[in-house]
């Protein structure tokens, strides 16, 4: 049984209404217990009511929490595009095959260009990314990539199209730490509404994909649902499920969440539910509320002045001075970008603006110092 059987007898959409029930006895009681929470108290904490009522509240908590499990590191990060090639046609993303533009796929010589440029910037932490295509940049293209980002890379991430569990397995084996991989949205209408062609357009496949990473071994797996593109309520507490599921199921991997929210791409789509601000750091807090163990991920699409405010409040890794085109650090602005960066400002003021507030950014895995810095 996978994920996907689990969360198939269940109705998503339910789950709105379960958070918009939630009253204060709720909210108190899931402020009162210890991590991990149940779904029950994770829906209480995502609720509007707790947006008003409680969140200073919720806030202090979950900066407490924080502090306690990972100091005051932020772990620092850069991803590097691989390629801008794609196969599926999704309609919120500037990579998808209907988008007509120049395609490109880095050779070696390229990527070791663009990992030499981000060495220069501080960074070992590296996220490979890439569109999504088997023939050009499938398993035997990562698997030519990875012992050369080894050598550039102290911890190793990769953000590509879902693989199967034993190509998983021959990336551990070249180097490979960690996962990323977004469900975009647990709405089974919502994905074929959006996801219109390529293999993406495989929900069962996608979903799953969380559970070849744990069979594989692979020590740190990536979630998160793309904010905007359904009804976020539905789309927090499945994942709060799937989060679940996880520590039940993989208990020896460790998870980490994303929150990514819907930027302008071309291809001009827009977010059907926008998630605002305060929405969006109420939701950083039930996270770390809900499991004090997560890492807490923010990158780029948020504006510094919003990255500057919500990062005490549970943010543990923090990517900055990024591209999300294809060689866009060594040869910035040949080839078109994923989604449009909103933070624009440079690694040292990043790293100025974390260093005033109090924390340290530490460029590799942070994983064996954050109880150093205190």
């Amino acid at each position: 049984m996978s994920f996907f059987d689990v969360i198939s007898k269940v109705d998503t959409d339910s789950f709105i209404k379960l958070v918009e029930s939630k009253t204060d006895a709720d909210i108190e009681k899931a402020l009162s217990k210890n991590s991990p929470l149940d779904l029950d108290d994770f829906a209480a904490l995502i609720s509007e009511r707790a947006r008003k009522n409680y969140l200073d509240v919720m806030v202090r908590k979950s900066m407490q929490l924080t502090r306690k499990r990972f100091g005051r590191c932020m772990n620092m990060y850069l991803p590097l595009y691989l390629t801008n090639l794609c196969s599926n046609k999704c309609a919120y993303c500037g990579f998808s095959v209907m988008n007509k533009f120049k395609r490109v796929v880095l050779t070696l010589d390229e990527i070791e260009e663009e990992l030499q440029a981000m060495n220069k910037m501080g960074y070992s932490n590296i996220l490979l990314v890439s569109g999504e295509n088997s023939k050009r940049a499938g398993i035997d293209y990562f698997a030519s990539v990875l012992p050369l980002a080894k050598k550039y890379a102290n911890y190793l991430q990769m953000e590509v199209q879902p693989l199967e569990t034993e190509e998983y397995a021959l990336l551990k084996s070249l180097g490979l730490d960690a996962v990323s991989v977004y469900q975009e949205t647990y709405n089974p209408d919502c994905y074929k509404k959006v996801h219109l062609g390529g293999k993406k357009a495989d929900m069962k496949y996608r979903l799953e994909t969380p559970d070849r990473l744990g069979m594989a071994g692979i020590d740190k797996v990536g979630l998160g649902a793309l904010l905007g593109l359904y009804d976020w309520r539905s789309d927090l507490c499945s994942l709060a499920m799937h989060v679940l599921y996880m520590r039940d199921r993989y208990w020896k991997t460790s998870l980490s969440i994303s929150f990514p929210r819907l930027r302008p791409a071309a291809g001009g789509y827009e977010p059907h539910s926008p998630v605002s601000d305060a929405k969006l750091l109420q939701i950083i807090c039930a996270w770390r509320i809900f499991d004090n163990e997560l890492d807490l991920t923010i990158s780029t699409r948020e504006s510094a002045q919003f990255r500057d405010l919500i990062l005490p409040a549970g943010i543990t890794a923090v990517s900055a001075g990024s591209s999300t085109e294809p060689g866009g650090y060594a040869h910035k602005g040949k080839n078109l970008e994923q989604w449009t960066v909103n933070d624009d400002r440079t690694v040292d003021e990043v790293v100025a603006a974390m260093e005033k507030s109090g924390f340290e950014a530490v460029f590799h895995n942070a994983s064996a110092t954050y109880f150093k810095c205190v």
